[in-house]
């Protein structure tokens, strides 16, 4: 057992609840469903990019997601991880990358910019579930 002061909430954990968001990495393609305001109506926007940097602070963590607009023009968002404005995220593909941060994709053009994606074999994926399964 813990003693009492492994347990204390810290200022950088306070008002931390479990988001129930995937676990997604940098490298990862993920949408951001994001609540908009405007007036007094309340409607989803969804962002979809590629997760190129990340900071885990506490409440005050943030990732940043980058996508290719129009007249490709690259557009960044950072995202609070614990904000209540972000409504959902879900994980379109994983990211086989060998960096913490990507923040060279900024300068890459075109093919050049693009993400591999990691592909697993049928024996990792069998492997994974029989994992989740022993651990359930």
């Amino acid at each position: 057992m813990k003693p009492d002061f492994f347990t204390k909430e810290t200022i950088l954990d306070f008002g931390c609840q479990d988001r129930k968001f995937p676990n997604f990495r940098i490298g990862d393609t993920i949408q951001v469903a994001q609540k908009v305001v405007e007036g007094e109506k309340e409607r989803i926007q969804m962002f979809v990019g590629d997760v190129i940097a990340a900071h885990n602070n506490g409440v005050s963590s943030t990732f940043t997601v980058r996508r290719i607009g129009a007249d490709n023009v690259g557009v960044e968002r950072v995202f609070p991880y614990f904000s209540p404005i972000i409504d959902n995220i879900k994980l379109v593909k994983k990211g086989d990358i060998r960096r913490a941060k990507l923040y060279y994709i900024r300068d890459r053009v075109g093919k050049a910019a693009r993400i591999k994606e990691k592909i697993l074999t049928k024996e990792q994926k069998l492997s994974k579930e029989q994992a989740k399964k022993s651990v359930e």
